[in-house]
């Protein structure tokens, strides 16, 4: 049941970060000469104009679809890692985060380069003239189909230079605000206190990672055109420095940090109703207690929306 809450909450957490998640990719390899958007708020503004709401929404399908193998993946791996671990202390809790958030990169790295070639398709297009992909399904099988397994997981050590610690600063923010915030039977704010624990680790998390994550993002909109910029990640960083200053590993961060609150907290919500309603309203909060007392089992809940923390 907690898997299938974790699916059900990961959903829900997909659907509200999705939009914020466009932004953050739009944002992060527009071209720095002949910029597209000024920043955040234009950004959106700009995409609901010229795209319409949908525009917000494209590429969702490569996360929804990914989402029920990376839960297995991260919950398998991280209940195990810390059953092997022993000890429940904060520093376990990172160590399991990590060995999670590496293992399901070789789901996430795939997904996340069809989102990322879907959110650029079309870009300022109300109705796109010439669709390359026609879903994210497709995208990675024409990508397969030109370039093989290494394109398909373009960007893979940029995904597990960011999954491995963000997982881990996730998992270990999360333990510590926990821990902080303190729980007891019947807690009447035991739910704010999961969203607001959940929301401020997906913040610590993306803080601790975001200038790998622009750089994954740039290597894996690279060639959408058919022409490729970047020979590799030293490349990539190179020509962005010295194109945009140290000031292009924040591009996109304030959409980012605007997503990573709501999406978790979406999670934990969603996750929650459906524990309450399915052990019984009685049993659930109950169920949340020993849980706490062993906070790696409550922290899983949380990365249901795994890479998109």
């Amino acid at each position: 049941m907690d898997f299938l809450a974790g699916c059900i909450g990961g959903a829900a957490g997909v659907l509200v970060g999705h939009p914020f998640d466009t932004v953050k990719v739009r944002l992060q390899v527009q071209n720095v000469d002949k910029p597209l958007y000024r920043g955040t708020i234009h950004c959106f503004q700009s995409i609901i104009r010229q795209e319409s709401m949908f525009g917000l929404y494209k590429g969702i399908g490569s996360p929804m679809m990914g989402l029920t193998f990376i839960n297995a993946i991260v919950f398998g791996v991280q209940g195990n890692a810390m059953r092997q671990l022993g000890h429940d202390t904060p520093m376990n809790q990172f160590i399991a985060g990590a060995a999670a958030g590496t293992i399901q990169c070789v789901i996430c790295c795939p997904m996340e380069l069809a989102k990322t070639r879907m959110q650029m398709q079309g870009t300022g297009e109300k109705k796109s003239k010439r669709k390359l992909y026609k879903n994210s399904l497709d995208c990675l099988v024409r990508i397969y189909n030109r370039e093989g397994l290494l394109g398909v997981n373009r960007g893979m050590v940029t995904t597990l230079l960011r999954e491995t610690p963000g997982f881990g600063v996730y998992f270990l923010a999360y333990d510590v605000l926990t821990r902080s915030l303190g729980f007891e039977q019947n807690d009447p704010y035991m739910i704010p206190k999961l969203l607001f624990a959940g929301g401020m680790s997906g913040i610590a998390s993306w803080l601790s990672t975001y200038p790998v994550d622009v750089i994954k993002s740039r290597l894996q909109a690279d060639g959408v055109g058919g022409v490729y910029q970047y020979s590799g990640i030293a490349d990539c960083v190179r020509q962005s420095v010295k194109k945009e200053g140290l000031r292009v590993f924040t591009r996109g961060l304030t959409s980012t940090l605007l997503r990573a609150f709501p999406v978790n907290a979406a999670t934990f919500a969603t996750v929650t109703l459906v524990l309450m309603y399915a052990r019984g309203v009685e049993e659930g909060p109950k169920d949340c207690e020993p849980a706490l007392a062993a906070p790696h089992q409550t922290q899983l809940q949380p990365q249901a929306q795994a890479s998109s923390l």
